[in-house]
């Protein structure tokens, strides 16, 4: 199929998804951003004084996804405040909005989405080019894919019960894009050249289905998905918890789990903690402060005693608005999958999402924890750009590129004076294993590694809706 859309093809688009973002707009309404500070922070004990920071009032964004769970606590907890910190939390419509704010400077941070701050190092097309860093992780996992009704009518099913067979997946997947219009071969992301993108690319590719001619993609703000779905101006989506948890039957109903992102690559980085580089140079102190927050946040919604908290602390008006039935399946790690057969698919595990320490299965290389990020995982985003036409090579300077936008340099520094210790290495292999179609990725030969592919693209033929 030829995905070149007419202008009427296009403006229809537009139209169904303009319907979309006008009723799910509701999700967010007026500024619901958290404010003042609760008894619990003020009752902490301040083991940074604000006057030797260069910036101690700070404006830091989140998004109303379970991904804001780090953000909450520090802020209900005081861990900002105990690090010298004054925080007013920013609540962004969207993670375009969530990146934008801190390239154009309003925010000084902000959690964006795992590919961003690469993309806009490389200048890939449909990335925001600048000078963006992050040192650490907010979580890795915790996102999914969702199908609609009509793709489990048509005989699609969670991936776990193809126990592996991507021929057969793509055989049930493709026959039901056959039978659609093109018009309505739709699947929404939330934010172009970024991961989720790569990830529907990347399932597909495997199972033998071109994306840049069976489908298109397009980009949807997390809270407007469901409804989205549900008066049909998509089939699927990507996007972080509880999105989709809340689509499946029994809360929403208009759709199921296909896949957790893990499925597809386990261990991915999902969202990083983004500031522009002239923020580390310009604000050494302060930023110690912030990623030292951060990280006692994440380590305290990575202790299994702390995570029913934790999903209720997030399910508030102020953060995403969900019930803590819907917060709380990704945060404990109780995933149901859904389905329309009245079939039980509940699957517990601890690495639904991981905020900190690794589970033991997990947990392979000595002092590694899910803040700590590999540079090489940069270096994989780079050949998925590169795949889908996004930028035209490997950059010949990848790893300084990764070098520069992935801090673990700065990280290493900050969290010593923890007393975290991290991994000595900056780079290792992703094994067969922890990939959905059994590919390993060597950062020694990304080019090798992208070549390998025989689905790709020399330019993405998608257009890509603004964020």
């Amino acid at each position: 199929m030829n995905t070149n859309w007419t202008r009427r093809e296009f403006l229809a688009g537009i139209g169904a998804t303009a319907a979309g973002m006008s009723l799910g707009g509701c999700a967010i309404s007026g500024d619901r951003s958290a404010t003042g500070l609760t008894a619990e922070a003020a009752a902490i004990e301040q083991i940074v004084d604000p006057k030797t920071l260069e910036k101690p009032n700070l404006t830091v964004g989140y998004v109303p996804v379970n991904d804001c769970a780090p953000f909450a606590i520090a802020w209900q907890k005081g861990f900002f405040r105990k690090y010298g910190l004054n925080v007013k939390l920013n609540r962004e419509a969207s993670w375009g909005t969530s990146r934008d704010g801190i390239i154009f400077g309003r925010t000084d941070a902000a959690p964006v989405v795992s590919g961003a701050v690469t993309n806009a190092r490389t200048g890939a097309e449909g990335a925001r080019h600048a000078p963006l860093c992050a040192a650490m992780t907010i979580h890795r996992h915790g996102n999914a894919m969702t199908m609609n009704r009509a793709m489990w009518d048509a005989g699609l099913r969670p991936w776990r019960e193809y126990n592996g067979n991507l021929e057969e997946f793509g055989r049930d997947f493709r026959n039901y894009f056959d039978n659609l219009a093109s018009e309505k071969r739709v699947w929404a992301v939330v934010l172009s050249s970024a991961i989720y993108e790569y990830f529907v690319r990347y399932l597909s590719a495997a199972a033998g289905v071109d994306p840049t001619k069976e489908f298109r993609i397009i980009i949807i703000p997390p809270p407007q998905m469901v409804t989205n779905v549900r008066i049909g101006a998509m089939q699927a989506y990507m996007v972080a918890e509880p999105w989709n948890t809340r689509a499946i039957t029994g809360n929403e109903g208009v759709g199921f789990t296909f896949a957790q992102g893990k499925e597809v690559w386990q261990g991915h980085p999902d969202r990083l903690l983004g500031v522009m580089e002239s923020f580390i140079t310009n604000y050494p102190k302060t930023y110690r402060s912030l990623v030292k927050a951060m990280v006692e946040a994440c380590q305290y919604c990575s202790k299994p005693e702390n995570r029913e908290e934790v999903a209720k602390v997030i399910s508030q008006r102020s953060f995403t608005a969900a019930k803590p039935k819907l917060t709380r399946a990704a945060i404990v790690g109780e995933y149901n999958y859904g389905g329309f057969d009245d079939k039980k698919r509940l699957v517990k595990a601890p690495e639904t999402t991981v905020f900190f320490d690794y589970p033991a299965h997990l947990a392979t290389i000595p002092n590694d924890h899910s803040t700590f990020l590999w540079q090489s995982q940069s270096l994989w985003l780079m050949t998925q750009s590169v795949r889908w036409g996004q930028i035209p090579e490997v950059p010949k300077n990848a790893e300084a590129v990764a070098r520069k936008a992935w801090r673990t340099d700065i990280y290493r520094e900050i969290v010593a004076e923890m007393g975290i210790e991290c991994p000595k290495e900056d780079y290792k292999v992703e094994p067969a294993t922890a990939f959905i179609d059994k590919k390993a990725f060597d950062p020694s030969d990304p080019v090798g590694y992208l070549n390998s592919f025989e689905i790709r693209a020399n330019r993405p033929k998608s257009f890509f809706m603004s964020s």
